[in-house]
């Protein structure tokens, strides 16, 4: 099920993320993009308070990022979108934790998680992914593996050290 996302209702919620950062909307947009690579998802955020001149919303790969120009707002712009889903938004998942955004969702029969449940689910993902990196990149060695690359370079080591004293 793609997503639809209150964006300044999510970011508080993400650790080391602030709404009184430059650059929150794309520190989130970023990590969204990284949850929808990984969950193989679709989002659609809402951020308001764009500033003037700015393109209404950016496609990001799997994620769409909507900047609502005053004197509109994102909610409204969520809801919007929800009455021209029709039936079909009932195939979505809303993220908020504003109630009055939570109640256009349940009208339109969307599912509905709170900010605070998905930031986890988003974090949780993403502490998955680079787990899994790590595992990629450093591949772990058995306790006799490890035996013999130590006595490999002690033995090298010992060699070095009688030869550099000759």
């Amino acid at each position: 099920m793609p997503y639809l996302i209150d964006g300044h209702n999510l970011i508080p919620k993400i650790p080391h993320l602030s709404l009184e950062s430059l650059d929150d909307e794309i520190e989130l947009v970023v990590m969204l993009q990284e949850f929808c690579q990984r969950r193989q998802k679709q989002i659609e955020v809402f951020f308001d308070n764009a500033p003037a001149g700015q393109p209404r919303a950016r496609n990001y790969g799997n994620v769409i990022a909507h900047f609502i120009a005053p004197p509109r707002t994102a909610d409204q712009a969520i809801h919007n979108k929800l009455i021209r889903l029709g039936a079909t938004a009932r195939n979505w998942i809303i993220v908020s934790s504003d109630h009055s955004v939570q109640g256009y969702a349940r009208a339109a029969r969307a599912s509905v998680i709170s900010s605070e449940t998905f930031a986890q689910q988003l974090m949780d993902a993403l502490k998955d992914k680079s787990t899994e990196s790590k595992m990629r990149t450093e591949p772990s060695l058995s306790e006799k593996e490890l035996e013999e690359w130590m006595l490999l370079f002690n033995d090298e080591n010992s060699n070095d050290k009688s030869d550099s004293y000759d």
